[in-house]
């Protein structure tokens, strides 16, 4: 069985992606698991944290790392939170928090002016000076609430509200959240990158 390292410590991530490769003949160890340190994330647009991180794991773990950076863009507040969504109330702050800053800011914002998705890019490096890296993006339409709805999911999706399912991405079971969303969208573009090209065999 072929091992992967997961470039991040975030609980939810490992769960969202675990999952979506099931069936792959993979073992994913999250990063913490190799005693792989955190890295800055210096990039300026989400592709390039995703790499940035899963480089960063490839070095220090030894084993093809995939990685990625996700996070809430917002119409009305020029596409704030954006790269900085985890940490957008400041270092160390908790998902209430960014809802919270996140919340306020909008304030007065209509309704029909509170457009956003989430966005996600992911990264997969056969090893820290891969040229070639596999990369995948895409993005999940929505809008904000004024407050927030359900109790599932992590980070903003309790205000993130999905027209077409009439729910928000907290109120969803976890299923249907990993089939519609940005992550889960850009799992399966790997999923099927990998089955057309065969790019599992070099990994």
């Amino acid at each position: 069985m072929r091992k992967w390292i997961l470039a991040t410590g975030n609980v939810g991530k490992v769960r969202e992606l675990e999952t979506a490769l099931a069936g792959l003949d993979l073992e994913i160890l999250p990063q913490s698991a190799l005693a792989v340190p955190e890295v800055a994330e210096t990039g300026l647009t989400f592709v390039e944290n995703a790499l940035i991180k899963a480089r960063n794991a490839a070095r220090h773990g030894g084993l093809p790392a995939l990685a990625d950076d996700s996070g809430l863009v917002v119409d009305a507040l020029d596409g704030a939170p954006g790269i900085y969504s985890a940490r957008y109330a400041g270092p160390g702050a908790d998902d209430r928090a960014n809802i919270d800053k996140l919340l306020a800011a909008l304030a007065g914002v209509s309704a029909a002016r509170r457009t956003a998705r989430f966005v996600c890019a992911l990264a997969l490096l056969r090893h820290p000076a891969d040229p070639m890296p596999l990369l995948c993006q895409a993005s999940w339409e929505g809008v904000v609430l004024a407050e927030p709805r359900g109790a599932g999911g992590f980070g903003y999706d309790p205000v993130f509200f999905v027209p077409d399912q009439k729910r928000t991405a907290a109120e969803l079971a976890p299923a249907e959240k990993n089939r519609l969303s940005h992550r889960g969208q850009a799992l399966a573009l790997l999923r099927q990158q990998l089955r057309v090209d065969g790019a599992l065999a070099g990994l």
